[in-house]
């Protein structure tokens, strides 16, 4: 009987951090939909309400297959809102096939490799003194610090951009999502 209660207790001690564990992993809703941890970067964003410009600056520059492949990656993941604080005709003369070069550069300054949760960038943020320095995919680095608890990024350029949401976990990395497009030299 007493073997039995301790395997009971054991189960139900299990039973119980699996439910606390899976509802710590939840990722937050994008523009008001779900986003799951069990899909890629590019399946979530593609059924978020506010990533259908980076989704389609992502097709334009062929690289579905690679934010779809194994990674793992960060994205800081700019709104439509962000893209629409470019100047008038920016993103359509990105999307042009003849834009391709200039518009993977754009993107892939957005991703970081690996998967930095946000406790590990402001830890990182903290080691350096207030500054962390991220090296992008696409070869330069974009600062990380906070103001007001919150992350901001600053490009090559001294533009800036806020994480408005972190720690969407996916499948192959994470995504944090930005109300600004950086801009690579």
């Amino acid at each position: 009987m007493k073997r039995t209660f301790s395997v009971t207790l054991v189960a139900a001690s299990l039973a119980a951090l699996s439910v606390f564990t899976s509802s710590q992993m939840k990722d937050p809703d994008i523009g008001g939909a779900a986003m799951y941890p069990t899909k890629t970067i590019v399946e979530n964003a593609s059924n978020s309400p506010v990533h259908k410009t980076l989704v389609a600056a992502v097709k334009a520059g062929g690289l579905v297959d690679t934010l779809n492949g194994r990674g793992p990656f960060t994205v800081f993941a700019p709104t439509d809102d962000a893209f629409a604080k470019l100047p008038a005709g920016t993103v359509d003369t990105l999307v042009k096939p003849e834009n391709k070069e200039t518009l993977d550069k754009i993107l892939t300054y957005h991703v970081v490799p690996g998967r930095i949760g946000s406790k590990q960038l402001v830890a990182m943020i903290n080691k350096g003194g207030g500054k962390a320095e991220l090296k992008t995919v696409q070869g330069e680095p974009l600062t990380a610090t906070l103001s007001d608890d919150k992350v901001v990024l600053t490009d090559t350029k001294g533009g800036m951009s806020t994480v408005t949401t972190a720690d969407v976990f996916q499948s192959n990395g994470v995504i944090h999502v930005v109300d600004a497009v950086l801009m690579p030299n």
